[in-house]
């Protein structure tokens, strides 16, 4: 079975074609540059990009990891089904159906209406927070604060790496079609919790210091955020003040492992905040 990855350099297509190889997987690997990309030379790289469905190399695939693309899904669609493909597992967010204008979840609402109207043997994979969106913290651990609105915000972040195993198991074992699987990390953690291990972890000083709403708004905007962005951002940390997120446990119970902590995803990276 030939499986193909979209967006086979992105950050987390990157890796699915790693865990696809580890299971002894054909991969045929999607990419605008090969000579760039530094894919393993036992992956079929293929040059394509998922904003021009009408290149793509479609023909002798049988499955596909479809990264999100809400723009052009619906081509991509049409010419999967043309080309024969049966199987799509489709990576999208927990963030469908919060309602807000600006949400990520519209976009993702997209893809999988677009997937499921084709008639693919689907699967949709929902995560919610990524823990790499603290790398975005880095220089402010560098400086030993980290200032935040909401530091009781408290979230399941997941590390990209269980998604991609996750995505792994889903194409190349039985059981999966028609399931939408939320994902999410092992623990519930808020935001200060977050730099608390971050300071645990690296063995310094790293304080946590509160903003207020209006003062990271702007922080964001000056940034060049869209307001309607930051506005979505601090209803959704808001949120999560008063109703804390919970771990679904999925990812361990399809894994049949721990999913990563927090600290273990730290301590991985530790370059990234010296």
């Amino acid at each position: 079975m030939t499986i193909l990855v979209t967006g086979a350099t992105g950050s987390v297509g990157r890796l699915v074609v790693d865990e696809l190889l580890a299971a002894g997987a054909d991969v045929r690997a999607l990419t605008v540059d090969p000579a760039r990309a530094a894919l393993p030379k036992e992956a079929e790289v293929v040059v394509g990009s998922l904003a021009r469905p009408d290149e793509l190399p479609l023909n002798g695939v049988d499955a596909v990891y479809l990264a999100p693309m809400a723009r052009t899904v619906r081509r991509f669609c049409e010419l999967a089904a043309d080309a024969g493909i049966e199987r799509v597992v489709a990576l999208s967010g927990s963030s469908i159906g919060d309602g807000h204008a600006a949400s990520s979840g519209n976009a993702y609402a997209a893809v999988e209406a677009a997937v499921e109207q084709a008639g693919f043997a689907r699967t949709f994979l929902r995560p919610g927070s990524f823990m790499n969106n603290t790398l975005d913290w880095a220089g402010m651990v560098r400086g030993s604060e980290v200032a935040m609105a909401y530091g009781d915000s408290t979230q399941t972040p997941i590390d990209l790496g269980d998604i991609a195993a996750v995505a792994a198991r889903v194409l190349t074992t039985d059981g999966h079609v028609g399931a939408t699987y939320v994902l999410s990390g092992p623990e519930a953690i808020s935001l200060r919790r977050q730099v608390a291990t971050l300071e645990a972890v690296l063995g310094r000083e790293v304080r946590f210091r509160e903003l207020t709403p209006g003062e990271q708004r702007a922080r964001w905007l000056g940034f060049g955020v869209p307001e309607e962005v930051a506005d979505w951002l601090l209803t959704g940390f808001e949120a999560t003040t008063r109703t804390p997120e919970v771990p679904t446990g999925v990812v361990e119970e399809l894994l049949g492992r721990p999913g990563t902590t927090y600290a273990e995803w730290v301590a991985a990276r530790r370059e990234h905040f010296a």
